[in-house]
């Protein structure tokens, strides 16, 4: 396979993990970013373990400058960008009397500026050569909003505009934009210490486990450009919707 690298945007313990993760297996340059790159070590070390290769940074997804120079130096020092995930997820919940206009514009930053920043860099890259994959991770509040979350939703809801404007564009140019719909709680430490009646309930597979989010990931780049899913929605067995 050409060298290609894949930019994970959030990568952490969970999902954005697991997705850089499952692409190092493939062979991609696995790029792993977030505000704190002291944080990125413990996955860098076991993407290396498992035989792969990671490159840890720390980059504030809401400054464009430093968006412009992490895309600028993976194509000059790493290898052509292959595919993009941007996986922030600024979830939060204020009821509307308390949400401050600091926080609905730093949500929106995070979640929705970020993503556009994220696509518009990868977009720069990948359309010269005609492919590559950029995934948006989306949520339930993606297409619907709940009490509490006006900000986050808000939010999800401007990202999935920006995923389906840059396919109607991108896609007739080579390019994969796709918005997955999370639809659910993944296994997570953040689940297992604020909700213990939910994680209890991951013996029975009622949590989504974010390695297999990360296989479907991996599905949506593999796939023939004559079939391209656009919106993939995602839950456990008993999530109601």
């Amino acid at each position: 396979m050409t060298a290609r690298s894949i930019i994970v945007i959030g990568a952490g313990d969970a999902l954005g993990g697991s997705v850089a993760r499952r692409f190092a297996r493939e062979g991609f340059d696995a790029v792993i970013v977030r505000r704190n790159a002291d944080q990125l070590e413990p996955l860098a070390e076991a993407i290396r373990a498992e035989g792969g290769r990671a490159h840890p940074f720390g980059v504030d997804a809401r400054k464009e400058e430093e968006m412009v120079a992490l895309f600028d130096r993976v194509e000059a020092d790493i290898a052509p960008i292959g595919a993009c995930v941007f996986n922030i997820g600024a979830n939060v919940r204020f009821p509307i009397a308390d949400t401050t206009s600091r926080v609905f514009f730093k949500v929106w930053e995070m979640a929705c500026f970020g993503g556009f920043l994220a696509g518009r860099e990868a977009a720069k890259k990948m359309t010269p050569r005609g492919e590559g994959t950029i995934i948006f991770t989306g949520a339930t509040a993606s297409i619907r909003g709940r009490e509490g979350f006006a900000a986050f939703a808000s939010a999800k809801h401007g990202l999935r505009a920006v995923a389906q404007s840059m396919a109607r564009e991108l896609g007739p140019k080579g390019i994969h934009v796709a918005h997955t719909v999370i639809d659910g709680p993944i296994d997570t430490a953040f689940i297992r210490d604020n909700f213990p009646d939910r994680y209890a309930l991951k013996d029975q597979d009622g949590l989504l486990n974010p390695d297999h989010i990360a296989d479907a990931y991996w599905s949506l780049h593999a796939q023939p450009r004559d079939a391209w899913t656009h919106e993939l929605d995602l839950r456990p067995w008993m999530e109601s919707f």
